[in-house]
């Protein structure tokens, strides 16, 4: 199988940085969504990103990864209280990693968009962390230009009762899988058809300054979508679209910000995810998402994920 290697380390890594996630969420953020105090999610955010370098860098040392987070700031005097933090949080999966260890594992992601690179976004959904909700731990393999592997771990994410906790997977050409993020047998998703009216619907941000939701709503009320919206934080939605639970997902620009351009972080493994369940994925242009530019998406304006049925129709109502 083409890239079998690449798919398994970005599992056991994602898997590992959910483990360390999901223990900072236990034993630190009750206390901080409190006090407002958004420390607990650094803590996590650097320690999911120190884990997941660290398996990238020792596989594959060649390939540079384009991270959401550094370590510049912890590697100040006045942090080394939450640098001792990370470094705990780190040690419960690597028992012998040092604080310096730590700092250089984060900063790995500190590397450029390459012919061959991987973009990271430790903790994708940070309100939905500190919430209680949901959060996506979001790791894509990309080259020359085009996504071939992606893993989106949703600890808190359920489809079917009795099961929290799902992993996204999906290599280009080779389908995409959905399976317990504790590990299980893989199955095959595939998007909602245009028959199965209970899930067309639409999912969303819960967010609302993430994009213009009356003209989302507009727009998708347009394309023929009736049923009440779904609303979830992070790349969780793009699994939702991905395992046929939504038809679709619009990151759509704010008026606020019209020149706003997304990062790439934000997008690579769940767009392969959905592409390989049979869904599309374009700008409000209908121009595919440009992954060879940088950490953001400069030549893209927005966001239209669908099960394909539904692309076109939404295009023509933007």
């Amino acid at each position: 199988m083409p890239y079998e290697s690449e798919k398994q380390i970005a599992i056991q890594a994602v898997q590992a940085a959910a483990q360390l996630c999901e223990q900072v969420r236990r034993e630190i953020v009750p206390e901080a969504i409190e006090k407002k105090d958004k420390s607990p999610v650094t803590v996590a955010d650097f320690g999911a990103q120190a884990l997941i370098c660290r398996a990238l860098s020792t596989a594959f040392p060649q390939d540079a990864v384009v991270g959401e987070e550094d370590a510049a700031e912890l590697r100040t005097p006045e942090m080394a209280e939450r640098l001792a933090q990370v470094t705990q949080y780190v040690q419960a999966i690597v028992p012998d990693a040092t604080a310096e260890q730590v700092t250089d594992w984060i900063d790995h992601g500190n590397g450029q968009v390459a012919s061959r690179y991987w973009t990271l976004d430790p903790i994708d959904g940070t309100k939905g962390f500190l919430r209680g909700d949901q959060y996506a731990i979001a790791l894509a393999l990309i080259e020359d230009g085009e996504i071939k592997v992606g893993v989106l771990g949703c600890p808190a994410l359920s489809f079917t009762e009795g099961q929290t906790g799902l992993m996204g997977v999906a290599v280009r050409g080779a389908g995409a899988t959905l399976s317990p993020l504790a590990g299980g047998t893989p199955q095959s998703i595939q998007v909602v058809s245009a028959e199965q009216s209970d899930n067309l619907r639409f999912v969303e941000s819960v967010e609302s300054g993430h994009g213009d939701q009356s003209r989302q709503a507009a727009v998708a009320k347009a394309a023929g979508i009736t049923q009440d919206s779904l609303r979830m934080d992070s790349q969780a939605k793009y699994m939702a679209v991905a395992a046929g639970e939504a038809a679709l997902y619009l990151r759509l620009p704010s008026p606020k910000t019209p020149d706003y351009r997304e990062k790439i972080w934000d997008h690579a493994a769940g767009v392969i995810l959905v592409e390989e369940s049979g869904g599309r994925v374009t700008d409000i242009a209908g121009k595919s998402l440009d992954f060879s530019l940088g950490a953001k998406l400069v030549n893209n304006q927005g966001v239209v994920v669908s099960n394909g049925s539904i692309h076109d129709p939404v295009l023509a109502a933007l």
